[in-house]
């Protein structure tokens, strides 16, 4: 009976971070089918433009075949025909790459890579049929499918790329790194393990462990499953999210932060929208850490806020990673400061760890 209020807090910070892009439908329009690569007029990311850096909107397929559609950053000062290092950002679920993937790409630029921020496949202008549904091999391919393109630029050292993966990209890197040696060094950002947060619910900053039971977890399937009948009859895809989340004063701190960072200016961007509720069923089968050891020799580098209710999947993953590796704790943040709060965001360390290890 004491588990109970845990699990709702749980099971609650779950939904919200999950679903939290913030949208006033619960339907996906056929304007978020992808677009063909074309710069935009105006900046419409929601970090500010650096002057030190070029940015080019890029697409290239997948080995799905999937049109991928990406921003490609690159230092100004570059001088000369030596090739340079790379760097791929992957964005939190169900981010795009104007929001927190690109503002790390910029920064990474302006300190001397090459780099990459992409629409994961089914998201934003990146293509892929239905719309904005999670699929964590495909999202595993589409780090694969940017050392492909990256890799095959003249102006990049296909042998030095590295890859920053944020939030459940961390996760989702990490297994694409267990099976492409072509990412030579991986960092994590607020990472979290979506197959776990899916299957077991989430832990908070005072019980950090999983929250649902065996019951409750068999329950949620089931009702995944159901969505899918309903689904199939009704010829269109149920969404999660909807109308803005309405916070009570007592609204646990984390449920807080994701709904400041996607349900305001700070971090709202139009083609950031929720996934499909027949999501659930494939997240709950992907286990990205239970090959992680064979990553090693190459580096990896764990980062978190010393507040983060995700705190405990960066920890547990560096436990189980093979030599050489690092777990960073960026004192006094939270899991979403790291998603665009320069002042927490370590990009000092991230310059030195790739700097050291793709040379």
């Amino acid at each position: 009976m004491k588990k109970k209020p845990i699990i709702k807090r749980g099971l609650q910070l779950l939904i919200v971070m999950v679903l939290a892009v913030l949208v006033s439908t619960n339907t996906v329009s056929s304007a978020t089918t992808g677009s063909p690569a074309a710069n935009s007029p105006v900046w419409d990311k929601t970090f500010p433009q650096n002057n030190k850096v070029t940015v080019e909107k890029v697409s290239y397929k997948n080995r799905l075949g999937i049109n991928i559609v990406a921003d490609m950053y690159r230092p100004k000062n570059v001088k000369g025909a030596k090739k340079s290092p790379a760097i791929i950002v992957g964005p939190p679920f169900t981010g795009v790459k104007e929001q927190t993937a690109g503002l790390y790409a910029q920064e990474m630029a302006s300190r001397g890579f090459v780099t990459l921020a992409f629409d994961p496949s089914y998201t934003g202008e990146s293509g892929g049929q239905p719309r904005n549904i999670a699929s964590p091999d495909t999202f595993a391919e589409d780090f694969s499918a940017a050392v492909d393109f990256l890799g095959t630029r003249s102006f990049v050292d296909r042998n030095r790329i590295g890859v920053i993966g944020v939030c459940a990209s961390g996760g989702f890197a990490v297994s694409a790194a267990q099976i492409d040696p072509r990412l030579k060094a991986i960092a994590t950002v607020s990472m979290y393990d979506m197959g776990r947060a899916t299957r077991e619910g989430l832990g908070l900053a005072v019980t950090p462990n999983d929250v649902m039971t065996k019951e409750e977890q068999i329950k949620a399937l089931e009702e995944a499953a159901e969505q899918r009948w309903i689904d199939f009859e009704s010829g269109q895809i149920k969404y999660g999210g909807g109308t803005a989340v309405e916070l009570k004063p007592s609204a646990e701190a984390a449920v807080r932060e994701f709904s400041e960072y996607y349900g305001t200016p700070r971090g709202y961007h139009p083609r950031s929208l929720p996934y499909s509720l027949t999501s659930r069923g494939a997240l709950v089968n992907f286990y990205p850490f239970e090959h992680i050891d064979t990553i090693s020799p190459r580096p990896i580098l764990f980062i978190a806020g010393e507040n983060a209710h995700s705190r405990y999947y960066s920890e547990d993953a560096y436990k189980l990673a093979g030599e050489p590796k690092e777990l960073y704790i960026v004192p006094g943040a939270g899991h979403v400061d790291l998603y665009d709060k320069m002042e927490y965001i370590p990009f000092k360390k991230l310059e030195s760890f790739f700097k050291a290890n793709l040379k």
